[in-house]
Order: C-alpha cells, then sequence, then structure tokens
C-alpha cells in the first residue's frame, strides 16, 4: 500500500485538520505530521475570502495537503482537481477530498488513472465506504464524532472498514476522521486505522498525562538543586537595620520590603543577628508596645542559620529541613549578603 504522507507502510499517518495558519504554522514546525486535511467549512470559519492563494500557501507548509476538489459531476470533479493542480502544486503532493456519491466514485476513478490521489469522504456506511475502495480511493474517511453525535457506533463502522481493506487487500487507507478528544486518538490506534486526522487543540494533549507532568516538574527541581547556587536564586533585596535602629524602624523596614525578617548588622558591617516577625510577636508579648521605641542593640538574638552563597541549593535544602526554618541568612565570608527564602527552591 502506498502511503501519501511521510510515514510507512505499517504507521498510522497523523495529519493536521484546520484551516488556521497560525496553528496550522506551528504543527508543522513539530516536524513529525504527515500532511493536512482541510474544508471549505474550515476555511469559511476564519474568514478566507482568497482559496486559491490558501491553497498555494499551505502546499509550501506542509508535506501533503488535502484540498477539496467539488463539482456536480465527475467530469466537473476531474476538472477542478486538475485546475488546483495548474495553480502550482507539485503532481505528488495534493491528496483531492470528493464527498462519496456515484459522481463521486467515478471521478477518483479518473483522477487515480492519473496517479493522482483522493480522499473520499464524508462517509457514514461501509456501503459507501466499500464503493470508495472498489473505485480506487487513496483514503477512505469515515466521520467519527459526527455519527457518534447522532448515536451510531462509529468505532464498529471504522473496525468494519479496516477489516474490509483487509481481508479484500484494497489499496486504501482508512483515515479516522471528525476526532473529538484524545480518547478517540486512542480507539484509532487500537482498532488499526491507517491513518488519523485531527484538530490542533487534541493534537496538542496528545502528551499530556499528570504524572509525566508531576515527574518531569521534579526532574527540573533536582537538577536546579544540584546545578545552582544559592547566589544564583537568592532576592537581590536585601533589608539590612543597623544595630542603633529602633525596633519600630525595623518593622517599617521589614514592610517596605515584604519580607518576615531583617538582618541586623553592627557599624563595622558584621551581623548581630536577624529579626523575625517571630521575635516581634514575642516581644509585643511580653513587653507591650514599650518595645517600639527598643534599640535593636538592646535585643538578644539567636544565633542565625546561615548558608554560604557559593553553596548548591541542595546544602539550602537540608539546612530548610533540618532546621525547620523558612529563611536561611546568606553570608559571603561571614558577611550577611541577602536573605534566602525557602520558596527561592
Amino acid at each position: 500500500m502506498t502511503a501519501a504522507g511521510s510515514a510507512t507502510d505499517d504507521d498510522m499517518e497523523l495529519y493536521l485538520d484546520s484551516a488556521d495558519l497560525a496553528e496550522i504554522e506551528e504543527a508543522f514546525r513539530l516536524g513529525f505530521l504527515d500532511g493536512l486535511t482541510t474544508t471549505p467549512t474550515f476555511m469559511h470559519r476564519h474568514g478566507v475570502t482568497d482559496v486559491d492563494s490558501l491553497v498555494l500557501r499551505l502546499a509550501d507548509i506542509v508535506p501533503v495537503l488535502q484540498v477539496e476538489a467539488l463539482g456536480e459531476t465527475a467530469e466537473d470533479i476531474y476538472a477542478e482537481a486538475h485546475r488546483l493542480l495548474d495553480l502550482g502544486q507539485s503532481r505528488e503532493a495534493p491528496v483531492f477530498k470528493i464527498p462519496v456519491s456515484m459522481e463521486g466514485g467515478k471521478a477518483p476513478r479518473m483522477l487515480r488513472h492519473e496517479d493522482i490521489q483522493v480522499n473520499v469522504h464524508l462517509v457514514y456506511t461501509l456501503q459507501q465506504a466499500y464503493m470508495a475502495m472498489h473505485a480506487g480511493a487513496t483514503y477512505v474517511c469515515p466521520l467519527v464524532g459526527r455519527l457518534q453525535d447522532q448515536g451510531h457506533d462509529a468505532l464498529d463502522l471504522i473496525h468494519q472498514c479496516v477489516q474490509a481493506v483487509n481481508y479484500y487487500g484494497y489499496q486504501t487507507r482508512i483515515m479516522f476522521s471528525s476526532v473529538r478528544h484524545t480518547e478517540h486518538v486512542r480507539n484509532a490506534l487500537n482498532l488499526g486505522v491507517h491513518a488519523i486526522t485531527v484538530p490542533y487543540r487534541v493534537l496538542a494533549k496528545l502528551t499530556d498525562n499528570t504524572f509525566t507532568t508531576v515527574g518531569t516538574d521534579q526532574f527540573f527541581q533536582h537538577t536546579r538543586l544540584m546545578t545552582k547556587t544559592v547566589a544564583d536564586v537568592m532576592s537581590s533585596v536585601n533589608p539590612l537595620v543597623d544595630a542603633e535602629s529602633t525596633v519600630q524602624e525595623a518593622i517599617v523596614k521589614m514592610t517596605e520590603f515584604g519580607f518576615g525578617c531583617v538582618t541586623v548588622v553592627n557599624s563595622d558591617g558584621s551581623l548581630a543577628g536577624i529579626f523575625t516577625d517571630g521575635d516581634l510577636r514575642r516581644l509585643l508579648e511580653k513587653n507591650g508596645r514599650d518595645v517600639l521605641s527598643t534599640s535593636m542593640a538592646d535585643l538578644v538574638y539567636a544565633d542565625p542559620i546561615t548558608v554560604e552563597a557559593g553553596a548548591l541549593l541542595n546544602v539550602a535544602e537540608d539546612l530548610f529541613h533540618s532546621h525547620k526554618v523558612d529563611n536561611l541568612l546568606v553570608v559571603r565570608s561571614g558577611r550577611p549578603v541577602g536573605m534566602l527564602d525557602i520558596q527561592d527552591l
């Protein structure tokens, strides 16, 4: 069986179903789609006014373009296909879509005699599919979503079509179309269809999985912990107050920078301690509002939990967890240079 796209005989070809130029260009940057299917309805929906220009533009973007060749008679369909070819498309690249009918069965035969590829679509019954296969259609395209909307067993129709091709040896590829969700793609794979055409919104979800996302996020997080230093991620904001400041001034500084703590430094720039919002609550409970005028130099500070600016983030992570704190004082050569919040990890 000869494939229209880049897939081998044993592959299920993957087409995009669209007339939106932006999403077509985005999708085909993936590099592995086999082609594009489109319809006059899609074009109308996107405000296309020059069909021929769009066809030529699409032909330059995609490896295989499946586009409508409409006509009341087989001769009209044949003439329209040749008119579209005469626009400048290569003879091998396009596949002409033809709605199934008696005339739509005659036209594929005429075009296939010239090795022009044809997709007979708008197929809703096995009998229609059989006529298209027997006429030599390159593709037969049942519309699964539309059939299911009407309560029909569309998947059984697909199964019957695939079975007919495989049993009788028709040189036709069954294309699964009118795809509504990712489950349809799984259905197509299980049924052994030869091609599927999907809208971009479905294509974009085919690699989605919550477990995959969680695992990938963990890989990025752990790689970050092993390769980034504290200095790489710590906040550039480092609120400092000198030891001669009052508690009230320290509160203003904490509020101004949105931090839950400030670094208290001596006049020579050396570290005096860390003053936190927890320290403030305890002082207010013990001494009331009078504490606001207290000098920072008169307070007693616990030894701060520090981390070197050049340390890897996994060192900081261990400190956060072992000391059960949310902030670490970042030092370089013993002098405070910033704060690291647990959210920075």
